[in-house]
């Protein structure tokens, strides 16, 4: 009996096909492989900068060249969905195939800090942060078929399994005046860097140039396009060879382009399919309430953020929604878009959240509970407070000053998810929300404790307040 090792994975190319076959085969592909275009889209947007610069507080790093801004994700950022006031963020994409790259860790000293680095299917393939007992050092950063000499002084070497990929640090500050000014210099440390540039010693980055900013609409910047992913989609894969067990559904599509190249209605019927995909397949997926698993009053979470493997649903759910989530171990999400008697969170209606004496979030990090509008981006209002939790944001000036929040009698906590204010005495603990339109809820565990982790704990109601 011949051998299975001999048989082929697909169709052979040049093989004539039907247009409904190929149209099969198109609307599963770019399901699949959704969130390895976005990512090698947005690598290549940032290989056509000249330099690292700052956008609003937010920076635009130049590819494998980690820089962090100097103040908190501004309610006009919209390149990443579902951002955070919790912590300074940085990112930049990766370009492994040009070089291997270091990543430099400084001394935190008792700061919460994390570095998230994941490579083109979303897949974390680094492990930095205090959770890991992390030391200061220098960390390198390798493609999947770099084999050359490590230098010494490096402390540790993380091989990705694609060439294209993202890094983000995330620090904390406390919202005062005093340690906005401390961790400046911090953040100057924080950095990466292409190997030929190791020297052993600690770079310290200048000031980054501003830039105008330019105009933001509501949502997301759209960094898949379906009527040109089959364009872009060979180069993709080249760069992010198959998963084991992938071999064969990577060989159909490409058996498909292949027969599509030279024939235009195919074609045609390739790009009709990744339109109609997008719309009916992944563009729902943005609400939180058609995915995850399901926990208590209808909120969800997910138990393989940033470890997806070959789970397409998971990741491209969670990349069209919340993209760069961490693994559970670093940060646990939990989402909602529905109170507590199943109808749609808005505006036009005042809730409220409480957790029992004792219950808020088990963590070693910190806890916080964010309110988006219905694209997943902050909402403007006339306090600069888009989160609260164990290190709230508030004040008209985003972040400068920290506000309690302000316990119950019997030690319980509520906070007032509504879009006018409520009375002076509850103000520390309102959440503003959008008026007269829909709102989710993301509520983040930094470094959860055994009872998140293993759901024991899962957050309380969202209730509707009559």
């Amino acid at each position: 009996m011949e051998s299975m090792a001999a048989w082929p994975l697909g169709p052979a190319l040049g093989m004539r096909m039907t247009e409904p076959y190929a149209a099969l085969v198109a609307r599963d592909a770019y399901f699949w492989a959704w969130p390895l275009v976005n990512l090698y889209s947005r690598r290549l947007a940032f290989e056509n900068l000249t330099e690292s610069v700052l956008v609003r507080p937010e920076t635009a790093s130049l590819v494998n060249r980690l820089a962090m801004p100097t103040d908190y994700t501004s309610s006009e950022e919209r390149l990443i969905a579902c951002p955070t006031q919790d912590l300074i963020c940085g990112g930049a994409s990766l370009a492994l195939d040009r070089s291997p790259v270091v990543v430099q860790v400084p001394d935190f000293g008792s700061r919460f800090w994390v570095y998230q680095v994941v490579d083109a299917r979303t897949d974390a393939f680094a492990c930095l942060g205090p959770m890991y007992a992390t030391k200061p050092g220098f960390y390198l950063l390798v493609g999947p078929t770099w084999h050359g000499t490590v230098p010494a002084g490096i402390t540790h070497v993380f091989r990705a399994m694609t060439n294209t990929g993202f890094i983000i640090a995330r620090v904390c500050r406390d919202d005062t005046a005093e340690d906005e000014r401390a961790v400046q210099s911090l953040l100057q440390e924080i950095t990466s860097y292409p190997l030929a540039e190791f020297d052993g010693k600690l770079k310290v980055l200048s000031r980054l140039p501003r830039e105008p900013a330019p105009a933001s609409g509501e949502r997301e910047q759209k960094w898949v396009a379906p009527e040109k992913f089959f364009d872009v989609l060979p180069r993709v894969l080249a760069d992010a060879p198959p998963l084991p067990g992938e071999e064969a559904r990577y060989a159909e599509v490409m058996a498909v382009l292949g027969a599509s190249r030279n024939d235009r209605k195919l074609k045609e019927v390739i790009q009709a399919a990744a339109v109609q995909a997008d719309a009916e397949l992944v563009q729902p997926l943005l609400e939180f309430r058609n995915y995850g698993l399901q926990l208590p009053y209808h909120w969800s979470t997910v138990s393989n953020a940033a470890d997806f493997g070959t789970d397409y649903f998971t990741r491209t759910a969670v990349a069209r929604s919340n993209i760069f989530a961490h693994r559970p171990e670093e940060a646990r999400y939990f989402y909602q878009d529905l109170d507590a008697e199943g109808q749609r969170l808005n505006g036009a209606h005042r809730y409220t959240i409480t957790f029992a004496k004792g219950m808020t979030p088990p963590v070693r990090g910190f806890w916080s509970l964010t309110l988006y509008d219905e694209h997943h981006f902050f909402v403007p209002n006339e306090l600069g407070r888009h989160s609260v939790g164990s290190k709230s944001v508030g004040s008209k000036s985003v972040g400068s000053k920290s506000r309690e929040l302000q316990l119950n009698p019997d030690k319980s906590l509520t906070i007032y998810v509504q879009a006018s204010a409520p009375s002076a005495e509850l103000r520390a603990n309102w959440l503003p929300a959008p008026a007269e339109r829909a709102f989710s809820l993301c509520l983040r565990a930094y470094w959860p404790q055994a009872p998140v982790l293993e759901g024991a704990w899962t957050p309380p109601a969202v209730r509707l307040l009559h």
